[in-house]
């Protein structure tokens, strides 16, 4: 079943309502980057189109182009522009990554984020990513986030097998000893959600992102917030802390 929050800010109280329904304590907390932590999704839509015009191929609406974020990046171009061929997949990956580095020096985390990220490390929660992104990306985003010590450990699509397959999630379990039973995935799409769910792991759907709430709402999470404040009062009364996380 899962547990959704009224599109408004009383978190608060239904947290306190849900207490009894989710008694699970975690003991990893897995982020999503794009579309969860920052708010990136409509550059990353937009590089997408803008790299299909310059080659001259089919553009894919704003609605194709967003439905792939989070996949790897030759899954998603394959799924976005389908017409596009192997041979001009490098003048693509070319195209799409200048339409992007003229973005993403204006990122933002969502409010509320930077200050969840701080309350999970001052209680050294064990907190982790799983992304879509490159290894390149991963580490050029937290540097300008200043991020780099936000987390215990990470996993990018250009390292094994992308999202949905569950390798990025079972292999952070494996990394840090934790059952994935006790982990719980938090992202912006479907493709978390399958992983999520192949992993055996929680999730938690925020709808901030680039997939539509039905489309969330139909995959069933384990639960769907529609703000950082939902989603942090959902999260931190389920929490089993560790001692071990990263510390401020």
């Amino acid at each position: 079943m899962t547990a959704a929050f009224p599109e408004t800010d009383r978190a608060s109280e239904e947290a306190g309502r849900l207490a009894e329904a989710f008694s699970a304590a975690f003991d990893l907390v897995v982020f999503d980057w794009d579309g969860t932590l920052v708010d990136s999704t409509g550059a990353i839509t937009e590089s997408i189109r803008g790299a299909a015009a310059d080659l001259g191929l089919a553009i894919p609406t704003r609605e194709q182009a967003s439905h792939v974020i989070g996949l790897g990046l030759h899954d998603a171009l394959r799924l976005a522009v389908p017409d596009l061929s192997v041979e001009r997949l490098p003048a693509f990956v070319e195209r799409y990554r200048f339409h992007f580095l003229k973005r993403d020096q204006n990122f933002l985390p969502f409010e509320g984020v930077s200050d969840l990220l701080a309350e999970l490390n001052g209680s050294r929660q064990w907190v982790a990513i799983a992304t879509g992104k490159s290894r390149v990306g991963l580490n050029r985003g937290l540097e300008q986030m200043g991020w780099q010590r936000r987390f215990i450990t990470t996993r990018c699509a250009d390292e094994g097998r992308p999202k949905p397959d569950p390798w990025m999630l079972l292999d952070i379990c494996e990394e840090l000893g934790v059952s994935p039973a006790r982990a719980v995935m938090i992202g912006d799409t479907t493709h978390d959600l399958g992983m999520a769910r192949d992993a055996g792991a929680a999730s938690v759907a925020v709808t901030y992102g680039a997939h539509p709430h039905a489309e969330l709402d139909a995959f069933g999470a384990t639960a769907i917030v529609h703000s950082v404040t939902q989603l942090r009062d959902w999260l931190v009364p389920r929490l089993r802390v560790s001692g071990e996380g990263v510390a401020e």
